[in-house]
């Protein structure tokens, strides 16, 4: 299914969500130009909506012109589900991805049947290296050396400072996870700042959302002189970066969704929610007929 811009802005519309001329003027420029007008997030429960929504089109009765649209809409929900609801809060999968497609096992529940809490920790724990680790091998293999050390109790280093995890639902198995890690905000200032916050979130494959956030306080650290530093130059060149990506793919993801549920919504108003909607009763209806 292609993209529709007219699909998105009449969405938005129809829930108020176009006040601002500014913003309908936004969606007529190419994605890439678009930095600093965010689409509003997703409803709650945004998936499993449209697939039951697209079930009552089906139902009710469509044409085969119809049925290849719902089925793009499904094809969509299926493949693109993680960078979407990951990208819909600026989280980078794919290229920066941290831990994906990750099977949960099934000693990792305990005595009350769902996957102890302390778990969460250690599936962010190697997330948060998997992305570091990434900046090293895939981004800037010309500090390679200086990123693969971060990790390390060398010279500069990387620690800990606080970890919180808010818990959405308990997962169990089996299941299959996918964590991501996201800059808080755009490291800046002069001298560079000595630590920052990661965002982070645990999805389930299962039930396709989010199981668990955390919020990570990362301390730039000299091991060397004992004491906390500032940020080295190529990291904060690399975050600067990655920030500005993170803005983007926001962008990207939610307009996308919208653009799904707008395509979902033309379906309604063509089936069951036009005037003169009948209801296709099959064979049955024929026979009672």
């Amino acid at each position: 299914m292609t993209p529709s811009t007219p699909l998105l802005t009449s969405s938005l519309r129809s829930r108020g969500l176009l006040s601002l001329p500014s913003f309908t003027k936004t969606l007529q420029r190419p994605l890439s130009t678009i930095t600093n007008q965010l689409p509003p997030p997703p409803p709650k429960q945004w998936i499993p909506d449209l697939r039951a929504r697209l079930g009552k089109c089906i139902i009710f009765g469509c044409t085969h012109s119809q049925i290849t649209r719902a089925s793009s809409v499904l094809k969509a929900l299926s493949t693109e589900w993680k960078s979407l609801v990951a990208g819909s809060e600026g989280f980078l999968t794919g290229g920066r991805r941290g831990l994906d497609g990750r099977q949960i096992a099934w000693g990792e529940m305990d005595s009350f049947q769902h996957v102890n809490n302390v778990n969460y920790y250690r599936y962010a724990e190697s997330a948060r290296v998997n992305w570091i680790t990434n900046f090293a091998v895939h981004v800037d293999p010309k500090h390679r050396q200086q990123w693969a050390e971060l990790m390390t109790p060398k010279s500069t280093g990387l620690i800990m400072k606080s970890l919180k995890c808010d818990f959405k639902f308990p997962m169990v198995y089996p299941d299959k996870i996918s964590v991501y890690h996201k800059l808080r905000c755009r490291p800046e200032g002069d001298p560079a700042p000595s630590n920052f916050m990661l965002d982070c979130i645990v999805l389930s494959h299962q039930h396709r959302r989010v199981a668990a956030r955390l919020e990570e306080d990362i301390v730039v650290y000299d091991y060397k002189a004992a004491k906390k530093t500032s940020m080295p130059g190529f990291m904060m060149e690399l975050f600067q970066q990655t920030w500005e990506m993170q803005q983007a793919e926001e962008v990207r993801a939610r307009t996308r969704i919208w653009e799904l549920i707008g395509e979902v919504e033309g379906l309604e108003k063509e089936t069951w929610d036009r005037e003169d909607a009948v209801e296709d009763l099959g064979s049955a209806g024929k026979s009672s007929a």
